[in-house]
């Protein structure tokens, strides 16, 4: 019994070490964007750079770490907008504009997962490459989009694939679109939301709720 409890609280000691180095990393990240490297991480962190080895293994790890910390915010945030008491243009609009404005809060920290700097990532010989790597953090979004729409509309016989299509496709959209935007600032983000929003509107404004699902 005293083996269990101490292999627990091994366990838990590790995992509050695990989100210590994480909130030191994203502070790094905040302030150097793509240009964060492990030294500096180690450093704010107060550690050596092998022990930061030790919880991650290399960038690539920590990368994943950090893309599913931002991530499951990310997807917190977006749930509630769609569970929002509201009309469905209005919760289509909250959606499109929480994840905007989650990108235009913190643009270093998009900027890290999605582009970081190439004399700070390591080269994909040594396991780290950017797109092989974000994109499954673009295919979760696609996903877990997919399955919200999935359990709120009724889009007929092939409902569920079709939901997924629009996840993917939606996360794509906003993806493509929040990237242009955040870099050359062509238009309010009040007018992006909006354009996006008309541009998805037009099935989404005839379908029907599934009965007995949550509203969308």
């Amino acid at each position: 019994m005293e083996t269990t409890r101490g292999a627990e609280r091994q366990r838990t000691a590790a995992e509050h070490r695990r989100r210590e180095l994480l909130e030191a990393a994203d502070r790094v990240v905040l302030r150097d964007g793509p240009q964060a490297s492990m030294n500096a991480i180690a450093a704010e962190a107060g550690i050596t750079k092998p022990i930061l080895y030790r919880h991650f293994g290399d960038k690539g790890g920590l990368y994943r770490a950090l893309a599913q910390r931002h991530t499951d915010a990310l997807l917190s945030a977006l749930r509630a907008a769609l569970d929002a008491p509201a009309h469905r243009r209005e919760r289509v609009e909250a959606t499109l504009d929480t994840y905007l404005a989650a990108i235009e809060a913190r643009p270093q920290v998009y900027r890290f997962l999605m582009h970081p700097a190439d004399d700070a990532a390591p080269s994909p010989e040594q396991g780290f490459d950017v797109g092989r790597h974000s994109a499954p953090l673009l295919r979760r979004l696609g996903e877990e989009l997919g399955k919200v729409i999935a359990e709120r509309v009724d889009l007929g016989p092939d409902g569920e694939q079709t939901a997924r299509i629009w996840g993917h496709g939606i996360v794509g959209m906003m993806h493509a679109a929040g990237d242009w935007w955040l870099g050359d600032r062509p238009c309010s983000r009040e007018q992006l939301v909006r354009s996006l929003a008309d541009l998805l509107w037009g099935r989404l404004a005839e379908v029907g709720d599934l009965p007995g699902g949550p509203v969308f």
